[in-house]
């Protein structure tokens, strides 16, 4: 079952990749000959995964209400979650949530990342973390997502096979 979900993750990372390389619809399509005008992306000097992940976890650290955050960079995109005060009703966390990814969008490393409040989530994005400073990235990412993916699937109960006790020894001589 672990080696399934293992897949599903893997065909969902290439799945969401592959969607992100299609142009937006509201761009018009050149036509054949047309020549158009590409903007250049802004530029940023080059920082490794750590420092990106710590600048990020400390712009979302200073908004008010954010007791943590954390960060984990995969290529140009961030995955940022956030511990807030406890006792703060849901619609005042999505406002902190948003304020978040308001800060990341002005900041040319947060521009292409991904908010949670979700403090099991967090708890997995921290645990990412840590694999991928102990120089695990893959594996690590795999079995976390692994397990995010059998939290979201329901159990379907056809789907269960019964264990079956095993075949009493038959061969053996019965005691005198």
């Amino acid at each position: 079952m672990k080696l399934i979900r293992q897949w599903v993750l893997i065909g969902t990372l290439f799945a969401m990749a592959a969607g992100c390389a299609t142009p937006p619809a509201d761009q018009p399509q050149p036509e054949q000959g047309e020549v158009t005008q590409q903007t250049v992306p802004e530029s940023r000097p080059d920082k490794s995964r750590e420092e990106v992940a710590a600048h990020l976890e400390g712009i979302v650290k200073s908004l008010p209400q954010v007791e943590d955050a954390h960060c984990v960079v995969l290529g140009n995109m961030a995955i940022v979650g956030i511990n807030v005060q406890p006792g703060l009703d849901r619609a005042r966390v999505d406002s902190i949530k948003y304020s978040a990814a308001e800060a990341l969008k002005k900041d040319p490393y947060g521009v292409n990342s991904l908010v949670t409040a979700d403090l099991d989530l967090d708890q997995r994005i921290r645990e990412v973390r840590d694999d991928i400073n102990q120089g695990r990235p893959l594996s690590g990412l795999a079995e976390e997502l692994g397990d995010i993916i059998g939290r979201i699937m329901p159990q379907i109960p056809r789907d269960i096979n019964p264990v079956e006790p095993p075949p009493a020894n038959t061969n053996t001589p019965a005691a005198p």
